[in-house]
């Protein structure tokens, strides 16, 4: 039986209801497009942002005189002492590690400069050893970590830390030739090399058997969507090749003198520079041609406490030490500079002359 027609009612109150209906039908498809519309620029916004993060990739990639001279900083570890709480140490370690990064320092050394308030052997190594820990975990690329930084408590406040963003701290999506990676502990056919987790999607095949566990620098060299394949280099070679600042190593003295007795070069460092308020003005600093600087801190009690602190030294003017003593802030307006504010200070003022003699490739 056909269903009858539903007569529509001339009523007033029914034509206000069917009015009211259509303008509720209008607002919703009003508020659909307009949250189309929000959702159409969020990801132009997004879209924009992911192709200035490639241009600056291609801008590193584009770099391809390699950087053949290195910089290498040593400070003290008694200045984690100077901090009021755990809270304040971690920070004050996470500050030094800053500097390093941005202007491209490849080695930092702590030594043992005999100046903690508390003399004892255990703070003194307490302290080294916390600034240590800290800097070798934020150089360590964040898909890294859990595997070489289990719990411990010089970490237990690396939240308050900022991240250092790098190069080699690359994204999942990041496109550059090099990639940092720890070898996994995964069977491989013999002959075939190993598989290291590179902070990818996929695990990449490179062409060497090594031990689980190592933490390596990968050139990659196939990315196809089946499978990553990469060859390990040496860590030095993103930096000799491209330029790219490929992170610091870490190294701890026992004092100052071992700062310049266990440089990890054949020919030990070629210019040295120390810091301090007695030095030469940076005003007359002229630099000559080096291979590998290194420039040397002070703590609170400056150079010369760590001079006759070392017994093993046998100078009378720790600015002897040095090719050049420099004070970095003349006429500076603080009775002191603490030792995060003079890094920051002394790389910034030495940065012209570095350049002047070797052409080092930025990130940004």
């Amino acid at each position: 039986m056909p269903k009858k027609k539903r007569k529509l009612s001339d009523s007033p109150d029914d034509y206000s209801s069917q009015e009211t209906n259509v303008r509720a039908k209008q607002r919703r498809k009003e508020k659909r497009r307009k949250k189309l519309e929000r959702h159409a620029h969020e990801q132009q916004t997004r879209d924009k942002q992911d192709t200035i993060a490639t241009d600056t990739i291609d801008h590193v990639v584009d770099k391809t005189e390699g950087r053949h001279f290195t910089v290498s900083v040593a400070v003290p570890g008694s200045i984690l002492d100077n901090a009021q709480s755990d809270e304040l140490r971690t920070y004050l370690a996470g500050q030094i590690a800053r500097s390093i990064a941005i202007f491209n320092i490849d080695e930092i050394i702590i030594f043992d400069d005999g100046a903690s308030i508390d003399s004892s052997v255990k703070t003194k190594r307490d302290s080294i050893a916390q600034m240590a820990n800290i800097l070798q975990y934020l150089e360590t690329p964040q898909y890294l970590r859990k595997q070489f930084f289990p719990m411990h408590r010089d970490l237990q406040y690396a939240g308050l830390l900022n991240p250092l963003d790098t190069p080699h701290h690359m994204r999942v999506d990041e496109e550059l030739p090099f990639r940092e990676g720890i070898v996994l502990d995964r069977p491989v056919k013999q002959g075939k090399g190993s598989f290291a987790n590179c902070g990818t999607r996929k695990d990449v095949c490179i062409n060497r058997h090594l031990l689980p566990g190592t933490r390596v620098t990968v050139r990659m060299t196939n990315e196809s969507k089946k499978n990553l394949k990469g060859e390990v280099v040496s860590p030095s070679i993103p930096r000799t090749e491209l330029g790219l600042y490929w992170g610091y190593t870490l190294r701890i003295a026992n004092g100052i003198g071992d700062v310049f007795a266990g440089a990890p070069f054949k020919d030990g460092y070629d210019l040295t520079l120390g810091t301090s308020e007695r030095g030469i003005s940076i005003d007359d600093l002229q630099l000559r041609p080096f291979t590998h600087l290194l420039i040397v801190f002070g703590g609170v009690k400056g150079l010369e406490a760590a001079l006759e602190a070392d017994e093993r030294l046998h100078v009378s003017e720790v600015g002897l030490l040095f090719d050049y003593y420099v004070n970095t802030c003349p006429n500076q307006g603080s009775r002191t500079i603490r030792t995060e504010e003079a890094l920051l200070i002394s790389m910034s003022a030495f940065r012209p002359h570095i350049d002047k003699w070797s052409k080092c490739v930025s990130y940004a």
